[in-house]
């Protein structure tokens, strides 16, 4: 009996290994998270029903919103026919509200036609710069923050402009003085670089593979091209004030393929000298 045992155990180690070898995932299931995977390279990736970039390594991505519901389902397709599901239980968090005043009412509320029209294009270019899709994955080497300082705005919160409700925030705001260099957090190939968009000011945006990319805003300048390819930690713009600010700030977002991801979830803690 006691040897049957031990071949039950052992068998159920195996099978578990055999599993783990199959699917890895690194990383917390959270609102605003992100999650790295391995599987099988020409394995079939999916969350929740959307398809997902497998590398030919077998690296994948898998992200959640803000306001993600509190289970994903992942489903894997193995090369010789096996599919593997998971459901992953998505820790759900509380936001903040944060009331900015003293903003320009036509920044809050654009009602000129040609403002409106600007508005459009770039909502247009920051969404065709977004939609590069390539099997890199600049994204395995970690990332770091563009710049150090004082964490003035989060992720997620709950927006109030001049005493009107807007939009969640997605990024996280890191104050610094304008010309502030900023480093890219991560290897990748810069997709947009516009000097003075309506609301974002100077707009950069570097894509690290696979559809996740960085946006930084407010930029006062840019010192990249469409098309470079930079490095993790090298100096591609400096800090600003432009656009719909109230005063010099970087304001970092992450976005993969359709979802807004929390770049804090992604970095060490902000260093204790830079709090104050």
């Amino acid at each position: 009996m006691g040897a049957l045992k031990a071949l039950v155990l052992l068998l159920s180690i195996v099978v578990s290994m055999t599993v783990n070898a199959q699917l890895e995932l690194d990383g917390e299931a959270i609102q605003g998270g992100l999650i790295f995977g391995k599987t099988l390279p020409g394995s079939q990736v999916s969350q929740d029903g959307q398809r997902v970039r497998v590398s030919a390594q077998g690296d994948f991505l898998l992200g959640f919103t803000r306001d993600a519901s509190p289970t994903s389902g992942v489903r894997v397709l193995l090369p010789d026919g096996t599919e593997l599901l998971r459901e992953l239980d998505v820790r759900s968090r509380e936001y903040v509200i944060q009331r900015i005043d003293g903003l320009p009412k036509s920044k809050v509320t654009p009602r000129k036609p040609e403002d409106l029209a600007r508005i459009r294009r770039d909502v247009a270019a920051v969404k065709k710069a977004r939609a590069r899709d390539d099997d890199r994955q600049d994204f395995l080497d970690g990332f770091i923050w563009p710049v150090v300082g004082r964490i003035s705005g989060v992720y997620g919160s709950q927006r109030v402009l001049n005493g009107e409700p807007r939009r969640p925030h997605f990024g996280v705001d890191i104050a610094v003085p304008v010309g502030t260099p900023v480093k890219a957090p991560a290897d990748g190939i810069v997709t947009l670089v516009v000097p003075d968009m309506f609301f974002s000011g100077g707009t950069l945006i570097i894509d690290h593979g696979h559809k996740l990319s960085s946006t930084f805003l407010h930029l006062h300048d840019i010192h990249v091209a469409v098309g470079q390819r930079v490095r993790k930690h090298e100096v591609v713009a400096e800090v600003g004030a432009t656009g719909r600010v109230t005063g010099p700030h970087l304001d970092w977002r992450m976005n993969l393929r359709d979802r807004r991801i929390d770049p804090q979830l992604l970095v060490p803690p902000m260093p204790d000298r830079a709090r104050n």
